[in-house]
């Protein structure tokens, strides 16, 4: 029964199309008339993103994190250097982001080299973040395994007394994460499955190749 529900389940995407000659010139400014659109729709978190990254020997992993800033240097999220995507991203810099905003009926796949933001950067935003989230960045040891939440609860509430009344430091162990595009993939579903994508990719600094893929 239930694969036949999954089978079943089907939608026919037919809100907007999406043609080259229509494209922005430059994929970061395509990004950002996308992006825009979903803020203005008040889709669900449209800055949530997956990243995917790789160990050495190319085993992969994928999870959300969401997105920050962005500009022609990049995309920018935060997280603990020391959890299994930081470990990862030390030993294999090549990674992915997935955008999808389903509601639109698009999706943005971007692939490319990431590297650490400068830590002043890291420590401005830091000092952005509720209180209670700079608590949870310093009591958190991420993925690795506590006992259970009750100890995580506990550090959590002793180091709130250790800070009251003063300011908390960024810890070493986090801060930010630039990812440096080099090929971009706009999705706009359409009917019959014939949906389009367009890929723009590096060829130099500031140059990119557009070309259309078949669905």
């Amino acid at each position: 029964m239930e694969k036949q529900i999954l089978f079943d389940l089907r939608k026919d995407y037919k809100l907007k199309s999406l043609d080259v000659d229509s494209l922005a010139s430059n994929p970061f400014e395509q990004f950002k008339l996308w992006f825009n659109e979903a803020v203005e729709c008040e889709l669900p978190e449209p800055n949530a993103m997956t990243l995917a990254t790789a160990t050495r020997d190319g085993k992969p992993s994928a999870r959300i994190v969401l997105l920050k800033e962005y500009d022609e240097r990049g995309f920018v999220f935060y997280t603990n250097y020391n959890g299994r995507k930081g470990e990862e991203i030390s030993e294999n810099p090549e990674v992915a982001l997935l955008f999808t905003w389903l509601e639109l009926e698009r999706q943005i796949r971007i692939e490319g080299t990431i590297g650490r933001i400068d830590p002043a950067a890291s420590d401005a935003y830091f000092q952005t973040r509720p209180r209670l989230s700079q608590i949870a960045a310093v009591a958190s040891p991420q993925s690795y395994t506590v006992k259970d939440r009750a100890e995580l609860e506990a550090k959590f509430a002793a180091l709130a007394v250790q800070y009251e009344g003063k300011q908390i430091p960024r810890p070493a162990n986090w801060g930010g994460y630039r990812v440096n595009p080099e090929v971009f993939e706009f999705w706009q579903g359409r009917r019959n499955r014939l949906h389009d994508r367009i890929r723009f990719k590096q060829m130099m600094i500031g140059e990119w190749r557009i070309e259309r893929l078949a669905p």
